[in-house]
């Protein structure tokens, strides 16, 4: 099949053991990549440069390391990469995620059965202490029609979930600077902006942890005022109409305001 990188960004908040399990998953997959491309987003502790370290003495052919200075955020961070990682087809990753055995596979092989596609994504579960106990699933549009029809409210592809084309990528501007929304903004120049074609697989390959923080992190003053600003911003570009920004950025700031324990509900039960 072809070949593939992985591409991973690191930070210093992450926990060392779920980095470990992140990066086992992806050595476990059923097509192996021909490249591991992690960027470190900054200085790092102690014990993540050192489970780095083990699976780069390990595996000295496969792991490709970019050290950044200072932590530069997520999305310039994966733009590095992105130009850097040696093949054309990426897959990403997220560093405290678990992916399944044949999800590379799986996205390969839909990627062969869509050439014309940019960007392959898939479902994700979202779990809190047991994989096999997932709170929701994560569902998205299948065909490109629907994602670009979906785009305008609410982001169609999951971040971590995707492979993409590194040409389409950069072609489209690569990631910028968006604070929280660095994939949204892009994905919409790649659907909207770009006509990019895009599937989704119907089927959860990918894992992502949450908690209590993880909705907690989506609510308050500041989050609405960088959600509503980013999407009055999209309007502008023209991205989303006027109906669509008012439908999209006031039902979320509405969630923004409730409570965690009806925020979290609210996700679960409507926005999944």
């Amino acid at each position: 099949m072809r070949k593939y990188s992985i591409l991973m960004s690191v930070y210093y908040k992450e926990k060392p053991m779920w980095l470990r399990e992140s990066i086992e998953s992806m050595l476990s997959q059923t097509v192996k990549a021909e490249e591991f491309f992690i960027v470190k987003d900054g200085p790092l502790t102690d014990e993540l440069d050192e489970v780095i370290d083990e699976y780069v003495k390990s595996y000295p052919e496969l792991f490709t390391i970019l050290a950044l200075k200072k932590n530069m955020g997520l999305g310039p961070a994966l733009a590095e990469g992105v130009k850097k990682c040696r093949n054309e087809i990426i897959i990403r990753m997220d560093s405290d995620d678990y992916s399944v055995p044949e999800r590379c596979e799986k996205l390969l092989r839909e990627l062969d059965k869509h050439p014309e596609c940019g960007i392959i994504g898939s479902y994700e579960a979202e779990f809190s202490d047991d994989m096999n106990s997932p709170v929701a699933i994560h569902k998205v549009p299948e065909t490109s029609e629907q994602i670009h029809a979906f785009m305008s409210r609410r982001c169609a592809l999951l971040h971590p979930t995707v492979l993409y084309k590194k040409s389409v990528i950069i072609n489209c501007g690569n990631y910028h600077d968006v604070r929280l929304y660095e994939d949204y903004d892009l994905f919409m120049r790649v659907v909207l902006e770009h006509n990019v074609k895009c599937y989704n697989i119907q089927e959860n390959l990918y894992y992502i942890r949450i908690n209590d923080a993880f909705f907690e992190r989506r609510g308050g003053i500041s989050y609405m005022k960088t959600a509503v600003g980013f999407k009055w911003r999209q309007h502008r570009k023209g991205y989303m109409s006027l109906g669509d920004f008012m439908v999209s950025a006031g039902g979320q700031a509405a969630v923004c305001l409730l409570p965690n324990k009806m925020r979290k509900w609210v996700y679960l039960n409507f926005l999944r």
